[in-house]
């Protein structure tokens, strides 16, 4: 289906097909760490690899959004929110795409008392934007109803388990960086600073899924 194809349904099915291209990236998440976990370098490598692929997808989707997007929309949606809500999405592939050629450019084994928390948090960073996934889902629903009513309220809702969803993924990455904390001594300063950088960027996965949410909200709101 051609991305022409698409706006002739829905201005906002392209949204869509993007967010779905994204959380395939975050997907991959849960075997890319996984291998880095059991020390599975080739492992680490084909999961970068389905990620870069992945996140080229979504890409070639947003350029394809933002050719065709029209200047202006007979609807009750600006287009600078559209594409302020595809840029929150898309740096969410961009950010799985950072933590995975990091992983691979910088190999670095993982302590035994970082994994189970850093697998934990991989897959709230996966439950989280899954249900970002679902509130972009309801665009085409929230428009028709012109943002009002029960289906509103019901969106409001799933907004709010997203914000819930974030905040335990901020907890286990808190603990996860309690634990590196601990570990500080007996690694060496640069796999410290590394590793500090890809705990915050594993998080920073949750962070743009709740923000996407609470763009929708703000849209809700007007």
């Amino acid at each position: 289906m051609s991305i022409l194809d698409l706006f002739a349904k829905s201005p906002f099915k392209p949204m869509q097909e993007h967010m779905h291209a994204v959380l395939e990236c975050v997907r991959q998440m849960t075997p890319l760490l996984e291998a880095a976990c059991s020390d599975d370098a080739d492992g680490v490598r084909r999961a970068e690899r389905v990620i870069d692929d992945l996140e080229s997808k979504a890409d070639r989707l947003k350029n394809d959004l933002r050719a065709h997007l029209p200047r202006r929309l007979l609807l009750p949606v600006d287009r600078r929110d559209l594409l302020e809500i595809l840029d929150l999405q898309d740096t969410i592939a961009d950010r799985a795409q950072d933590i995975a050629g990091l992983l691979v450019q910088r190999p670095m084994p993982v302590p035994e008392t970082m994994r189970r928390p850093l697998l934990e948090l991989g897959l709230a960073v996966e439950r989280t934007c899954k249900r970002a996934g679902e509130v972009i889902d309801t665009l085409d629903e929230l428009v028709e109803i012109g943002f009002r009513g029960r289906d509103a309220d019901r969106v409001e809702h799933m907004i709010e388990e997203l914000g819930g969803l974030e905040s335990e993924t901020d907890r286990l990455q808190s603990e996860l960086l309690r634990e590196l904390f601990r570990l500080e001594d007996t690694l060496s300063p640069v796999s410290v600073m590394l590793w500090y950088r890809m705990i915050e960027w594993i998080g920073n996965l949750a962070d743009h899924a709740e923000k996407v949410g609470n763009r929708i909200r703000l849209l809700i709101a007007h």
